[in-house]
């Protein structure tokens, strides 16, 4: 049955992927492309999403923007993976006086809201796709920081690493062999729930003016678009919307699927 659970988001995954991989190939019309003759049109064979008030085709400009919100979300999630683990890592498996100082910044770095400090740092570094990344980073890898260390002092107690240390291994053998990967599958589990969470926020942004600007497409912008006119021609902002919250659900259940699967696995190394 755990099998079964990653199917939905499994396909959910491979069709934006794929849209994101093949989207100069899948648009209708150029998501450029402005006709002020056809603004505000209803969804149609022509359109099949109709058109925004600059007369752009909302469709071609939807699948375009899937390759936007991906690679936000890919590059602050592995930002924030690579950071908070090696955080984690040696903060768990260091000295004392070692953990006690990284716990003690990130123990600051949580005393501000993370949302708050996501948006102040946005707001200071002015709209842009790599402005957004780094206030997205700012405070994103300190989940997983906790998160891993908590499992590495779990682990290094571990009969197995007890094993490992009769046996004379290093301590960089031992971390990265052992403890390593025994963490990763709820590393994964974590990351893949955070996407849903970094796809959020990063439409949050954009839709605020604080992300991606100008014409190029992005959900969130898109959203912010199409506010506006919500009473006249409401499809503008439901598509981006549905667009959203399905990119989220994908990811979300992803997770929720791959924690039952790796749920009680133990990888030992030689």
């Amino acid at each position: 049955m755990k099998k079964y659970n990653l199917i939905i988001p499994a396909v959910l995954l491979v069709i934006l992927v794929l849209t994101a991989f093949f989207a100069p190939y899948l648009t209708l019309h150029d998501p450029f492309a402005q006709d002020l003759d056809n603004r505000f049109m209803s969804p149609s064979k022509t359109y099949l999403m109709g058109t925004d008030d600059l007369g752009r085709c909302i469709f071609s400009r939807l699948i375009l923007g899937t390759r936007v919100s991906l690679l936000i979300g890919v590059a602050v999630v592995s930002i924030n993976t690579l950071i908070g683990t090696l955080v984690g890592l040696i903060s768990g498996f260091g000295h004392k006086i070692i953990d006690s100082i990284i716990m003690g910044i990130i123990d600051i770095l949580l005393a501000f809201p993370g949302a708050i400090l996501t948006l102040a740092v946005a707001g200071i570094l002015g709209p842009g796709l790599l402005n957004m990344i780094i206030a997205l980073t700012i405070l994103g890898w300190v989940s997983y920081a906790r998160f891993v260390r908590g499992m590495v002092l779990s682990l290094k107690e571990r009969e197995f690493i007890e094993s490992a240390r009769c046996l004379r291994f290093g301590n960089i053998h031992i971390l990265f062999k052992h403890i390593l990967p025994n963490c990763l599958g709820q590393i994964v589990v974590l990351s893949s729930m955070d996407m849903a969470g970094v796809i959020l926020m990063a439409a949050g942004l954009s839709f605020l003016g604080l992300g991606v600007q100008g014409s190029f497409p992005e959900w969130g912008l898109m959203l912010n678009q199409g506010k506006d006119y919500l009473r006249v021609t409401p499809h503008l902002a439901t598509f981006p919307g549905l667009a959203i919250m399905a990119a989220a659900l994908a990811f979300n259940l992803l997770g929720d699927g791959l924690r039952d699967l790796l749920q009680g696995e133990e990888v030992h190394f030689n």
